[in-house]
């Protein structure tokens, strides 16, 4: 009961923090507003350039920017605790709950489930702000729900490999290059594509675009994306570990 009543005192303690930096009360909004640029302001540039390059440029909306949009949603969860994560880190707050009733595990459940929840929401939140077809719940949800472990994901490893805030924006920045991959993957042919399976962000893209055409195996793809990203977030929860014991 004290560990519950601890976890449930870091929500609005976090909440103040994030308030009070004026970089990362904004990030939250970062999906919604780009649900309504994805909306009202690609379809029309796809078009217009694609005429000055002569290409169909407006077939490569939907399978793209749904990818773009689904990622977004968890680097932006992901980002903000992991500044926060940055934030304990100099302030000695990890040491501090070793002798608290909230231990270290029950710390990181909370630290690292809120993040895939917000993701969930803002995903829930953003696909019909951006007009994309509707997949019906059921799809939707099992794409954010593949998705939503990348927020712990993207947490730890600014947690885990930042010393501080400067290293933990250019880390973010780095980080952005997996989302490269998986956009080249609907280039390339099956079996082939598979090869990309490596980068974690690939399999929440490859189940949406397996729910918006007719490819079968939905949850095969659902859980080969999910075992992936577990054993990613077990490797990176190890060395988070390492780092804040030594």
């Amino acid at each position: 009961m004290k560990a519950l009543a601890a976890i449930k005192g870091l929500g609005p303690v976090d909440f103040r923090n994030v308030i009070r930096d004026p970089l990362l009360k904004w990030m939250l909004l970062l999906p919604l507003i780009a649900a309504l640029g994805i909306r009202w302001l690609v379809p029309a540039l796809l078009v217009k350039l694609g005429g000055l390059l002569q290409l169909d440029l407006a077939s490569f909306y939907l399978p793209l920017f749904s990818y773009l949009l689904i990622m977004l949603a968890p680097m932006i969860a992901g980002m903000l605790v992991g500044f926060l994560l940055l934030d304990q880190k100099d302030d000695l707050t990890l040491t501090a709950l070793q002798v608290t009733p909230l231990t270290i595990t029950g710390y990181l459940l909370y630290r690292l489930g809120s993040p895939m929840l917000i993701s969930v929401v803002m995903t829930f939140i953003a696909f019909p702000l951006a007009g994309f077809p509707w997949l019906g719940w059921l799809p939707l949800l099992a794409v954010a729900l593949l998705a939503a472990p990348l927020a712990p994901v993207f947490a730890l490893l600014l947690g885990t490999f930042a010393s501080n805030k400067v290293q933990g924006f250019a880390l973010a920045k780095a980080s952005g290059a997996v989302l490269l991959p998986p956009m080249a993957a609907w280039f390339m042919p099956m079996p082939w594509q598979l090869a990309f399976g490596l980068v974690p962000t690939y399999w929440p893209a490859k189940l949406y675009w397996v729910y918006a055409g007719t490819e079968a195996y939905a949850g095969l793809y659902l859980l080969a994306g999910l075992l992936m990203q577990a054993l990613l977030l077990r490797l990176l929860l190890v060395r988070f570990d390492r780092v804040t014991r030594s």
